[in-house]
């Protein structure tokens, strides 16, 4: 693929979200309005612009991942719109900021390259801590900026701007310092990791002096999240903490102690916590506590199976019948209105994402721009995993947000970075 490809894709994709905008405004009764052309602008100039930025600053990373991109931002926003017009003209103003952000961080590396968080990678992981902590701020002080407590969790800040007000979750950039300081520490550290071991009957373990460090940095911050009652982003740094630490050691160990402390950690937060105990009464029986913790599964069940083959069509479903559908469910709302066809062709997007993703990993020479970038593509892959998983009941629901789908402004900003990201260690790779 041409960047003259990915650009007229970005077009078209951008047609979609408008064309999308306008089959909702005419199932409502409406007709073509405001709407549809400020939503074909603002996909225009976000993803066009960005494109830009890497024709600027990384004109030789790969061309496959804004297209796919870009593709399910619109299928996305049109769920997002058909559910609430507000919470959409929101998320039109995260994609500029987004992507404003996504195109800072290639001309910030454009210079130094990746090899500048591997130098600095301490520093960033004391700002990703500070991050995590940051909700925990009061709500009550004089100062503009303060922590925000939403269903028992503290996730939020809020950021007093007198005029207004903005809200975002600081763990959705601290997670990408997290990766970027344990792909650097396992850069650093692989051989010694592959090679030094201390044996214990018929098990083989690296040296203690060797992870304490990497176990420290990384227990703080789930702890952290546990604290704050995050548990779904707790479970997503820790898998992808399990998977870097088995790409740069080739280690199978890894996976199965990971697997089983996963498991016991599920055990342990739902006798601990009453809303990882409700989620686990709805994944196991949402109809027989349908009018309690079952319902939201239920609704999303329903939903998915009213679709079909080919859906009810944008705007003519009830995906407003699930609670909380533009955040945690949009992907059954994609399954009502888009039918069976429509949800196989958002896993397939995503799957490409991840296969490009992966890709870039495979084909990098430099250790830590392989790890970095397959840390990246870890935790965007076990997060789609987890949500669309949590929607089908394959897994309990997490409360993770499906990346570039869901309303959620700083989910998008912190995204668009990783995207921004990985096309930069591809750029440095193909140079």
């Amino acid at each position: 693929m041409t960047r003259n490809t990915e650009a007229a894709l970005i077009i078209a994709a951008s047609f979609l979200a408008a064309f999308g905008v306008t089959l909702v405004n005419f199932a409502r009764g409406g007709s073509v309005d405001v709407q549809t052309s400020l939503t074909f602008l603002v996909f225009l100039i976000t993803f066009g612009g960005l494109q830009v930025a890497v024709r600027t600053w990384a004109p030789r990373a790969t061309p496959l991942l804004l297209a796919p991109i870009v593709a399910l931002t619109a299928i996305g926003f049109l769920e997002v719109y058909r559910l609430d017009v507000v919470r959409a003209g929101l998320q039109r103003w995260w994609l500029l900021i987004g992507a404003g952000l996504a195109a800072l961080v290639l001309a910030l590396l454009s210079k130094p390259g990746t090899s500048v968080l591997r130098r600095y990678r301490n520093l960033i992981l004391v700002i990703s801590i500070a991050l995590l902590l940051l909700p925990n701020l009061s709500s009550d002080w004089a100062f503009p900026l303060k922590g925000l407590e939403v269903n028992g969790s503290r996730l939020w800040v809020v950021l007093e701007l007198g005029f207004t007000q903005m809200q975002f979750q600081p763990a959705e950039l601290a997670k990408l310092g997290l990766v970027t300081f344990v792909a650097a520490y396992l850069a650093d550290h692989q051989r010694a990791l592959r090679e030094a071991h201390r044996q214990v009957g018929p098990l083989r373990f690296p040296e203690p002096r060797q992870l304490i460090p990497l176990l420290a940095a990384w227990g703080v911050s789930v702890v952290i999240l546990v604290w704050q009652r995050d548990l779904g982003a707790s479970l997503l740094l820790f898998a992808g903490f399990v998977l870097l630490l088995y790409a740069a050691t080739g280690a199978t160990g890894y996976l199965a102690a990971g697997g089983l402390l996963a498991l016991l950690g599920g055990v342990a937060s739902s006798l601990m916590f009453d809303h990882v105990q409700r989620r686990v009464v709805a994944w196991i029986a949402p109809f027989e506590n349908y009018q309690d913790e079952g319902f939201q599964i239920a609704q999303g069940l329903f939903a998915l199976g009213s679709g079909s083959l080919a859906g009810a069509g944008p705007g003519l479903g009830r995906p407003d019948l699930i609670p909380n559908a533009s955040t945690d469910f949009i992907f059954a709302a994609v399954g009502e209105e888009l039918g069976f066809a429509g949800s196989v062709a958002v896993i397939a997007l995503f799957a490409l994402v991840v296969s490009v993703g992966l890709g870039i990993a495979f084909r990098s020479r430099d250790t830590f721009r392989k790890l970095l970038a397959a840390g990246l593509t870890f935790i965007f892959g076990i997060q789609v995993f987890l949500i669309i998983g949590g929607i089908l009941r394959i897994l309990p629901l997490t409360g993770i947000t499906l990346p570039f789908m869901s309303y959620g402004g700083s989910a998008l900003v912190g995204n668009l970075v990783l995207i921004a990201l990985l096309l930069r260690i591809s750029h440095e790779e193909a140079s």
